[in-house]
């Protein structure tokens, strides 16, 4: 018998099962087989939210989160923030490799190629109410580039992925500029194909007139956040694109999906709700007593802990030096003394130590873009600029591996029985 089987015994027919295990898992389909009767369905596991069944296998992130580890191919972020481009880690997440400097080149030139949008979708933009979110803006431009380009249904074949990845990687910009200026009723700038791909985007949101002038601490401070952020296992918006990528839909559709997921306020709004609880302390004075009343139970520590990270989250590290170097660029924020303050009487608190939460990266991400000059409503377009490449990888690396199927989960029916249909008279 090998070692590596888990030993079953159904206590309610005394049957005895050998489930073989394999990179830690057990299949939840050989659970089938252990059965009371032969008209059983067989069991089942339930597990709500999927806090411990693992849906796919991927080759793309590594965390570990009780060490306050997060690799993408191998590679730990804290070296890829120091050293790469946001493109090279984007190609890195999609081919699995980083560049050499003759594919980056292409890489660069094939996004750059593809910055521009077709200008129905300006009319698109121009649709939408003059106070509607940003974010429900992007959702429907992105879905909205499934009728532009159809040849994207095509997902089986490998060059077209390759182009349907590039448009998107050169579009989500271009989307996001157009989005801002819409919020704003400024004049869309278009794409200048001679900046790089930060810049570009940069200079699309903010130019007026066609003048901006760059400033490369606060571009380069973007990038690392981007990167910070490209892809991060599977969490809910990943989770989305690969469901709803299963069903063979065109990745702008799919992507879409993640988009959707990410508008929520448990996944991509956790900065804002950092900016409102610094606003609710208002001075560092009130910081003590905050943190009591968190203790008591009447209101939470935005910002803090993680469902993945049981020590530092490596990323919020990384953003606490950003900020420092953007803040001197802009100015001090009053906020941010809160923020410092904040953390260093939590990390301080048996109560938060016990509990192990510790600043994650959205608790210093939303006063670096509030710095930068970004709205608070506008952060979480931010963020799906930079979840980009990872919701990509994820897709392509679910479109290619032979053991995925159409998403269907199981589910526990606790409705009623077959009862027969009353005629409305004798309904009570």
């Amino acid at each position: 018998m090998s070692n590596e089987t888990l030993s079953v015994i159904d206590n309610r027919t005394g049957k005895s099962y050998e489930l073989p295990i394999a990179d830690g898992t057990v299949r939840a389909i050989d659970l089938r087989q252990i059965k009371t009767s032969d008209d059983d369905f067989g069991l089942m596991t339930y597990d709500p939210a999927f806090t411990n069944t693992a849906a796919c296998k991927s080759a793309i992130t590594y965390i570990d989160g009780d060490r306050g580890i997060l690799r993408y191919r191998g590679y730990p972020i804290e070296e890829l923030a120091d050293r790469a481009s946001f493109l090279e880690v984007s190609y890195l997440l999609s081919e699995g490799e980083l560049p050499t400097q003759a594919q980056l080149a292409k890489w660069t030139h094939d996004i750059q190629y593809h910055t521009y949008v077709h200008t129905n979708i300006i009319k698109f933009l121009e649709g939408f109410r003059y106070d509607a979110h940003p974010m429900g803006m992007l959702l429907g431009v992105v879905g909205a580039l499934s009728t532009f380009y159809p040849d994207a249904k095509n997902v089986h074949d490998p060059e077209n992925r390759y182009i349907q990845r590039v448009r998107l990687m050169a579009k989500i910009p271009t989307l996001a500029a157009f989005v801002f200026r819409q919020t704003r009723g400024l004049p869309f700038e278009f794409p200048r194909n001679d900046l790089d791909y930060i810049g570009n985007y940069v200079n699309m949101t903010f130019s007026i007139g066609g003048q901006h002038k760059p400033n490369p601490v606060l571009q380069r401070a973007l990038e690392i956040l981007l990167i910070l952020h490209a892809d991060h296992e599977q969490n809910c918006s990943t989770s989305a694109v690969r469901g709803v990528g299963s069903s063979g839909v065109d990745p702008f559709s799919a992507i879409s999906a993640g988009i959707a997921a990410l508008y929520g306020p448990l996944h991509g709004g956790a900065n804002e709700a950092v900016l409102r609880m610094l606003d609710e302390i208002g001075e560092k004075k009130n910081i003590p007593a905050f943190i009591e009343r968190v203790k008591a139970g009447e209101g939470r520590l935005m910002g803090f802990g993680h469902r993945v990270y049981k020590s530092y989250d490596p990323r919020a590290k990384l953003i606490k030096r950003v900020a420092d170097e953007v803040f001197a660029e802009t100015g001090l924020n009053p906020k941010l003394e809160i923020a410092v303050e904040l953390e260093r009487i939590a990390l301080s608190d048996e109560y938060f130590i016990k509990r192990k939460l510790y600043p994650n990266v959205d608790f210093y991400s939303g006063l670096i873009y509030q710095a930068m000059g970004y709205p608070t409503d506008y952060f979480t377009v931010l963020f799906a600029m930079g979840r980009m490449p990872g919701w990509l990888a994820q897709w392509e690396e679910m479109v290619t591996d032979g053991e995925q199927k159409i998403a269907r989960p199981r589910q526990v029916f606790t409705g009623l029985e077959a009862r027969p249909f009353l005629p409305i008279e004798q309904r009570k």
